[in-house]
């Protein structure tokens, strides 16, 4: 199973995206998705962006995400 986590699109460089995940920056490749700017939330799939998000779907995410962190055992 693979968890897909959004993360916000901060600089792009011909086919290349830097995204903010949780607060940290990862690489991913654009040639999957056609139409991403910077300001955009994309799911990232083994180094490649596979889908394009919007806003209000990316923060629920990231809220189920976080609340589940929270109730983790420690």
């Amino acid at each position: 199973m693979c968890l897909g986590i959004p993360g916000r699109v901060v600089e792009i460089k011909d086919m290349a995206a830097t995204v903010d995940v949780a607060g940290t920056r990862k690489d991913a490749n654009l040639m999957l998705v056609d139409g991403v700017r910077v300001g955009d939330y994309v799911i990232i799939h083994a180094g490649f962006a596979i889908q394009k998000v919007n806003e209000v779907e990316a923060a629920e995410t990231l809220r189920l995400v976080d609340e589940l962190i929270k109730g983790m055992p420690s």
